[in-house]
């Protein structure tokens, strides 16, 4: 009888992952055509998807809508909003998957240094070292402070024998404060004409989005979450404590560490394309959670899903506040990050 009911429970909680995924899927669609519709130019849906059809298959559709539309849909707001979905996606991931390594719900890919690594290489680009690789310069640069904010995590925690969630999370924000005064070093020793557009980098933006960037952020995200998602076992395990991670035969230390680098490469690779977001690796998966449950073979999905549909509303918001005028994404995401922050924190005290 027991084993029938838990039957049915697994069958009803899969069921409901599903609709969800589907219902996400339908979600995001449809905010893929209104981000790409709306702004100081207004294009009808219809036109959206004509332009896209055009350019699938030349000729499909009789084109009814002028070049400066098609330049405005295809060049400008498709790349944009692809970006969006990347990094809203890459981000909500990595919440998700450091929640679970770290048993801790207020880390997101800021906890280890990450983005700090990122500004501080997007610094030295933008004032100091000039665009010597051309238009990647920033966004190589970026993804390489992030690596390296990693990589010094890592080694202070092996330095320091620190390798359980909470120490590894303040090694983290140690390495962090450090790498940000370095950055501020850089700002300092810049050229003061310059600094609008590190502080414009810094709050964040999808401005810069062109097609023949978006492979990079691509290639690094379906990588690093093919694996996430082939691992969703140990973070189920990670979940529930070391010891009970420990006794199932996972390497608790060493799948801690591999989760950490993987969403290393994901922050890195859309901090890079970005700027620094905040708050959606924080506030996605907690909203999966309470809509699919616990188990991440659903959290990952849902949280993929939904980050996309988060960040191409908060950009969506970002272009139309306060129009023509394209205020920094950083600052919608963290105004709604800090108001869930809160009720978060008043959630948990209760």
């Amino acid at each position: 009888m027991n084993e029938t009911k838990t039957t049915h429970a697994a069958a009803r909680r899969a069921h409901q992952g599903l609709v969800f995924l589907l219902g996400s899927l339908a979600l995001l669609l449809v905010s893929l055509s209104i981000a790409i519709s709306v702004g100081a130019v207004p294009v009808p849906l219809e036109t959206v998807w004509g332009v896209f059809l055009n350019k699938i298959s030349p000729g499909v559709i009789e084109q009814t809508w002028s070049q400066g539309r098609a330049a405005i849909v295809w060049e400008i707001r498709f790349p944009r909003a692809l970006l969006a979905m990347m990094v809203g996606a890459g981000l909500a991931v990595v919440g998700a998957s450091f929640q679970a390594v770290t048993r801790n719900p207020l880390a997101d890919p800021h906890l280890l240094g990450i983005s700090s690594g990122g500004a501080f290489g997007a610094i030295l680009a933008l004032l100091h070292t000039g665009l010597f690789l051309g238009l990647l310069t920033v966004p190589l640069l970026a993804f390489a402070g992030a690596l390296m904010a990693t990589a010094i995590v890592l080694g202070v925690s092996r330095f320091a024998h620190a390798t359980s969630a909470d120490r590894l999370v303040l090694a983290g924000v140690a390495v962090s404060f450090i790498i940000m005064a370095g950055a501020n070093v850089l700002i300092f020793l810049g050229d003061p004409r310059a600094a609008h557009t590190v502080v414009f980098w810094m709050l964040g933006g999808l401005g810069l989005a062109q097609w023949s960037q978006l492979i990079y952020p691509l290639s690094v995200l379906a990588i690093c979450v093919a694996w996430l998602l082939a691992h969703t076992r140990e973070l189920n395990a990670m979940t529930v404590g070391d010891e009970t991670a420990s006794t199932l035969g996972i390497p608790v230390a060493r799948f801690r560490l591999l989760v950490f680098v993987v969403g290393a490469l994901i922050t890195g690779a859309m901090v890079a394309f970005s700027g620094i977001i905040g708050f959606v690796g924080l506030m996605v998966p907690h909203v999966v959670r309470m809509m699919v449950g616990g188990d991440y073979a659903r959290v990952l999905p849902g949280s993929l899903v939904l980050g996309a549909v988060f960040l191409l509303w908060a950009d969506i918001a970002a272009r139309t506040v306060m129009a023509p005028e394209d205020m920094p994404i950083g600052i919608v995401t963290g105004l709604i990050g800090g108001v869930f922050f809160v009720w978060l924190l008043s959630r948990r005290t209760n």
